[in-house]
């Protein structure tokens, strides 16, 4: 494997050339191998969202430059297409709340973005990852932020199979509507009742649970920021 030599704050290591990611993503890669997994795909392209809205709203600002913008939107909508999968490898469990899974992103797109503009990996002589791609933003920001709308996408799919699951147990309520069974209290025998009667109760503890939900996902729409 060729390598090329990237430098932080801490030291030197060597990068695969052909990586996307840097010098501060291999630590971390190095530093917290935890579970071995890597990070949930929608978690990547909400954060890819993030850095896009700020690299649009950066350049409007007069903070960053068209050309920086423009390159660094090509490789966020080439993620946000399911591209550089591979070059994501921090681990989704580690240190620092999220600085690492933030840089990750972060110097993929600065590496793109400078191969874009006619630059080397490595190099960030036309776009830095810290400098541009994470202009005016904090981790403390960018990771809640990314979470949340990642809850928010995933919570869809997971209300829509518990809903089925409830009309599952309705259903099962009226099957079973004539068949007697025991109660049970505090582990004794209890007034009869029906089996029907049963699945109501589950039926009725999911619903409740699936409001709980839907109210609580109301605080997720609400960012660090304001």
């Amino acid at each position: 494997m060729k390598t090329r030599t990237e430098t932080d704050s801490i030291g030197s290591l060597e990068v695969d050339e052909k990586a996307y990611y840097g010098v501060q993503t291999l630590r971390a890669h190095l530093n917290f191998p935890i579970t071995g997994q890597k990070m949930s795909p929608s978690f990547l392209y909400h954060l890819a969202l993030i850095k896009k809205a700020a690299a649009i709203t950066n350049c409007e600002a007069g903070k960053l430059s068209e050309s920086k913008r423009d390159a660094i939107l090509e490789a966020c909508d080439e993620v946000l297409a399911g591209k550089y999968q591979d070059q994501f490898i921090v681990d989704p469990i580690l240190g620092g709340a999220g600085t690492s899974a933030n840089m990750n992103m972060n110097e993929v797109f600065a590496n793109r973005a400078n191969e874009i503009l006619g630059g080397e990996r490595g190099k960030y002589n036309f776009v830095h990852p810290n400098d541009d791609v994470n202009m005016s933003q904090s981790t403390n920001d960018v990771i809640p932020t990314a979470g949340k709308m990642t809850t928010l996408a995933l919570l869809d799919p997971f209300e829509k199979e518990l809903t089925r699951l409830i009309q599952a147990l309705r259903e099962k309520e009226k099957e079973f509507s004539h068949v007697l069974k025991m109660g049970r209290t505090q582990l004794q025998d209890a007034v009869p009742m029906t089996m029907g009667e049963t699945f109501s109760s589950y039926a009725s503890s999911m619903e409740r649970g699936l409001k709980r939900i839907e109210t609580a996902s109301l605080e997720l729409t609400k960012i660090n920021l304001g």
